[in-house]
């Protein structure tokens, strides 16, 4: 099980009051302003310093790495691997945008797919946190006329609801004219109308379906009072300084953002299912999903006992390794050792992140070329600590 510190919020409290008052000033003379840098500075504060022996091992490593997979700089994306929230190593190569030929650099927010799922569930848990949601909450008591009523909080973000996959069910004839975009609001007034059953008894299994998270979207739309893109930006983005990430607006950002590409660069277009947010469409950057692993493993930003339990895995009708938390995939090993990460694909975006929070470790690609290799950044984990894997590994990733 994950080891994460367990921090007493009031004997922080009361040992900062006494420290302030010693200086005669407190937090509560700040502007709001000064306190929210203030604050976002103390959970975006670096662990204890790497040394240069220690920086230029790993470098060297993870160069031999990279070189051997994406050799002579053919990568079309970002990488970054962090300790401590420390950068060893970067990297940014290709191009954002083939007709331009604008290049990817630090900057550049490239689609995350599937692992904007972990910041829609992190978003859900501060809701949780702060009291305006509760785990095992029906979602019934959310959605208007959401017709599934066994489904809870925790079986969306678990995978456990038993929903089929919006982008199946939107295909069939009758369903939807797939020449009209569809929305997340769209997507529940069809299972409402059409007759949508589930696929099996909630909480029965385990299945993989973005449907749960575009729902998640929606509730935290309703829980908030503010869009979807709103709310990410005031619990997750501006708390964690995250100035180059942002949730996709179809009609606003549909010529501007960041495309894809299949492998001999031809563009990806977008199609009816490109306004869906929750599962997909946020957009970022290495060094912002930097700030973001370090924010959401921090006491200051999260409940330590609540983000523990999205490292649990809650899939385990059947015997094997992998597993699913709240929002993150997982590895449990037999012999104790657990792998955390999010893996994402869609059109021509691939996107890895791995997050080791016991070694105080990210691991972070993104490519919008499409690209198997992005997964692959996974074996980087054995350069530190006890991982069965290999870092010279040409088999598909797990």
């Amino acid at each position: 099980m994950i080891l994460i510190k367990k921090v007493n919020i009031l004997q922080i409290l009361v040992l900062s009051a006494v420290l302030s008052g010693c200086n005669q000033k407190n937090k509560s003379d700040k502007n709001p302003q000064q306190a929210a840098k203030d604050t976002i500075t103390e959970i975006l504060k670096e662990g204890p310093k790497l040394t240069n022996e220690f920086i230029a091992a790993k470098k060297v490593a993870i160069g031999h790495f990279y070189a051997k997979n994406w050799p002579n700089n053919t990568m079309n994306g970002s990488f970054l691997v962090a300790k401590n929230g420390q950068i060893i190593y970067e990297k940014y190569e290709g191009l954002a945008n083939y007709k331009t030929k604008q290049p990817i650099d630090s900057v550049t927010p490239l689609h995350l797919a599937s692992v904007s799922k972990v910041m829609t569930a992190t978003a859900i848990l501060k809701l949780i946190d702060t009291k305006k949601l509760t785990l095992d909450q029906k979602v019934t008591t959310l959605l208007k006329n959401f017709p599934y009523p066994d489904v809870t909080v925790k079986t969306l973000l678990n995978h456990r609801s038993g929903m089929r996959n919006y982008a199946y069910f939107t295909e069939k004839k009758g369903i939807w004219d797939r020449h009209k975009i569809l929305s997340n609001q769209d997507i529940l007034t069809i299972m409402a109308t059409k007759s949508i059953d589930l696929e099996f008894k909630t909480n029965t299994r385990f299945s993989y379906c973005n449907t749960n998270y575009a729902m998640l979207a929606l509730i935290i739309e309703k829980v908030t009072g503010l869009s979807y893109s709103q709310a990410m930006k005031k619990i997750v983005f501006d708390p964690l300084n995250m100035k180059n990430t942002f949730v996709f607006d179809y009609e606003k950002d549909k010529e501007t953002a960041t495309p894809s590409y299949r492998g001999n660069f031809s563009k990806f277009n977008l199609d009816y299912l490109d306004a869906i947010y929750g599962d997909k469409n946020i957009y970022s950057t290495p060094r912002d999903l930097l700030k973001f692993d370090q924010g959401r493993n921090s006491p200051l930003y999260f409940n330590p006992k609540l983000l523990k339990e999205a490292f649990v895995g809650y899939s385990n009708e059947h015997k094997g390794k992998n597993n699913y938390g709240l929002g993150m995939r997982m590895i449990n090993w037999p012999t104790g050792q657990n792998f955390y990460f999010h893996n994402g694909w869609w059109h021509g975006n691939t996107s890895a992140y791995i997050t080791l929070p016991n070694e105080s470790v990210t691991i972070i690609a993104l490519s919008n070329k499409f690209t198997r290799t992005t997964y692959k950044v996974r074996n980087l984990s054995v350069l530190f600590g006890d991982y069965p894997f290999k870092i010279d590994d040409e088999g598909k990733a797990e």
